[in-house]
């Protein structure tokens, strides 16, 4: 992922999710949450719990974009299809994070907890660790901002950021919430299946020969995140195979998960895999769109799991 700081859907969730959420006034004295667009959190989702997101940028080239505010998830797996090299993306600026921070201190905000894409795959939380410090030594600004590694993302980082986001409007302290933080970071678990290899092979991470023996054996590799890092973690024969190795995974947990999260690059199978996760959780499941951030690197059809372990 290349994103050092620059100075620049299709989005469901089923069951029947979080309800109306406060409006900004009843946040005041609360502790706020931002976090970055590598989230992939459903806009609804995220505003109905007073979540502020910090985009980062895309660039095909030399045309710039800010992730979904200026091309949305579908445009850009359409200019995905038709370029023969993957786009970069760069992390947010951090005059975006200060601005994040000053307006929820103009909303009167307790505090404010950053959860950020991981800092081993992004430059984001340094981004937002500078906005932080910019503001501490703004006397005008009486705002107590902490910032957490996710060690994660996606819908990782989303379940983290909902999670503290709850805790935030129940009342709960700065330092609580940014210790629930880095205690999610630490039990956070995302596992995917991969639908081609195609925007590695663009990306340059696997050879031409092997990605196309890949796509004629239909084999869909497999990944997790572990220690805030992508790794590999097997491959399955089939689609269908793959996403049975997923519900296995879950299933596997023997029910000691929570805040479980769907997450999907354009796929039209993720109602049925949503349905298909249902025996194994009895909660509400997000489901979130994989945008321009990680959809780079693992590509259209990209489908799968974010959730918390309960020890």
């Amino acid at each position: 992922m290349s994103d050092a700081p620059t100075s620049s859907s299709n989005d469901t969730q089923p069951g029947p999710g979080p309800g109306p959420g406060p409006a900004t006034g009843d946040l005041a004295g609360k502790v706020r949450i931002v976090t970055d667009s590598s989230c992939d959190l459903p806009a609804d989702v995220a505003d109905a719990l007073g979540i502020i997101i910090v985009p980062l940028s895309i660039r095909f080239g030399d045309e710039e974009f800010i992730d979904r505010e200026q091309l949305t998830v579908a445009e850009f797996w359409t200019r995905c299809v038709a370029s023969d090299t993957l786009p970069e993306t760069a992390a947010p600026a951090p005059g975006q994070f200060e601005a994040a921070y000053r307006q929820v201190a103009s909303e009167g905000a307790a505090g404010v907890v950053v959860v950020s894409l991981s800092g081993g795959l992004s430059a984001t939380i340094q981004s937002a660790e500078l906005a932080a410090r910019t503001v501490a030594d703004d006397d005008s600004i009486d705002l107590d901002i902490r910032v957490v590694d996710s060690r994660s993302l996606t819908l990782g980082l989303g379940t983290i950021a909902l999670a503290c986001a709850r805790a935030g409007i129940d009342g709960t302290s700065t330092d609580e919430v940014e210790a629930l933080a880095t205690d999610l970071a630490q039990r956070t678990r995302v596992f995917a299946a991969l639908d081609t290899l195609d925007n590695l092979k663009k990306g340059g991470r696997v050879g031409g020969a092997k990605a196309m023996l890949a796509t004629a054996l239909s084999i869909k590799p497999l990944i997790e995140v572990s220690n805030g890092v992508v790794e590999e973690a097997g491959k399955q024969r089939t689609r269908s195979k793959a996403l049975k190795h997923l519900v296995e995974k879950v299933k596997s947990f023997d029910g000691k998960i929570e805040n479980l999260a769907v997450l999907h690059a354009d796929c039209s199978d993720v109602d049925a895999f949503v349905d298909m996760l249902r025996p194994h959780y009895s909660g509400d499941i997000v489901v979130g769109e994989i945008g321009p951030v990680i959809g780079t690197h693992g590509g259209r059809g990209t489908i799968g799991v974010a959730f918390h372990e309960v020890s």
